[in-house]
């Protein structure tokens, strides 16, 4: 059963709590690499073993929570955090610490951009990062494997998703594909009509699809929250929605520029969505900058408050909960295919296994922070390039 939140006595505990938070996640959004699979691994670290906010299972249904609706994951996963710990002050003040020091960063790096035409130089800083990256994802899935894939049936889930991932198929059809297998063969053919109650929110349409001729803020934000409020899956579907959204239909920027701004949210630490952040910047500067973060962000605080006091109902009714167990499955199922594909682009030399090794060493045998090892990969690739 999903515990609820702990009451907190006084105004002195609350405040605590909400320092704790707010200290972590500053933190992990100014040093967390890698994308939503890290971020969750990182996040596994910090609230599991080391502070015990939260127990494997109850981590495990969260992610699934987050699967289940549009938006950036590893951020609607502080965002629940923030809620289990400390309420809704916990909700915002989780969420928007993780989400500042990257939109600061992006929008630096904008800033550069817009005066001197080209990118800082990241890529030998992403070199040592990527194999840091994948032995902490791999220490988390060995992890989180003993409380999702409790049997060989959800062993065996677990390694479809993965392999239907890999082969290319939608990330929303395997969670569900396998969630529904697994209540099939739990529950035979009494399918429970509240099933249907967990369906994905319908995606809705909060802009208008006519081409713009100039950047307005207002409409910029509405943009960036129909993106926020309809994407699932990857980056690279974000990629597909902006391409659609600003490049085609509106013409605000170039395909150039679009993946520059892509570039930009992949080498920086934090949620990729901060693409957005590049964006509003090229077209409007400093307050389009914001307001493209505030849309496409806004969404996420949104579904995550809609959907949080669900949960403890969903892991109470016993066919909800094997539905969520064939969730969890999957989703370990993703994060390892995920995985895989990082490890094609991580280990590429000698050097990268060198630093993978040290990492896994120092993390399995020693225990050290993620966050440190994060930071060491990122100075050993620096230093990699220069030599």
């Amino acid at each position: 059963m999903t515990t609820s939140v702990k009451p907190t006595i006084g105004h002195s505990g609350r405040s605590r709590e909400l320092r704790e938070l707010a200290t972590l996640f500053l933190r992990l959004g100014t040093t967390a690499f890698g994308g939503p699979a890290a971020h969750l691994a990182i996040m596994r670290e910090q609230v599991v073993s080391r502070r015990q906010w939260l127990s494997d299972q109850e981590f495990l249904d969260l992610i699934s929570a987050c699967n289940l609706i549009p938006g950036p994951n590893s951020t609607e996963m502080a965002i629940h955090i923030g809620h289990r710990r400390a309420g809704w002050p916990g909700l915002l003040t989780a969420g928007v610490c993780f989400i500042l020091p990257a939109a600061v960063m992006v929008t630096g790096i904008a800033w550069a951009y817009t005066k001197f035409g080209s990118l800082p130089a990241m890529q030998g800083v992403l070199v040592g990062v990527k194999p840091v990256v994948v032995v902490i994802v791999l220490q988390a899935l060995v992890v989180l494997k003993r409380s999702a894939l409790k049997s060989r049936w959800l062993q065996t889930l677990a390694f479809l998703a993965a392999l239907l991932s890999l082969v290319g198929v939608y990330e929303l059809t395997v969670l569900f594909g396998v969630a529904a297998a697994a209540v099939v063969v739990q529950q035979g053919r009494n399918w429970p009509r509240r099933i249907r109650a967990l369906a994905p929110i319908p995606l809705f349409a909060l802009a208008s699809d006519s081409p713009a001729a100039s950047v307005a803020l207002g409409k910029l934000f509405l943009v960036m929250a129909k993106v926020g409020s309809v994407l699932f899956g990857s980056g690279y579907v974000l990629l597909a929605f902006l391409q659609s959204e600003l490049v085609e239909q509106r013409h605000w920027i170039t395909a150039g520029q679009l993946l520059d701004a892509v570039a930009v949210g992949q080498v920086t630490p934090g949620p990729v969505f901060t693409t957005a952040t590049f964006l509003g910047y090229l077209m409007a500067g400093p307050r389009g900058a914001a307001v493209a973060t505030v849309g496409i962000f806004f969404p996420a605080f949104a579904f995550v408050a809609l959907t949080a006091p669900l949960l403890a109902r969903l892991r109470g009714s016993a066919p909800l909960g094997v539905f969520l167990d064939g969730l969890n499955a999957a989703s370990l199922g993703l994060i390892a295919a995920v995985t895989v594909q990082i490890g094609r682009t991580a280990f590429v030399n000698l050097p990268t296994m060198f630093i993978a090794a040290v990492a896994a060493l120092l993390l399995f045998r020693f225990r050290v922070s993620s966050t440190w090892l994060v930071l060491g990969g990122a100075v050993a690739g620096w230093l990699i390039s220069v030599f």
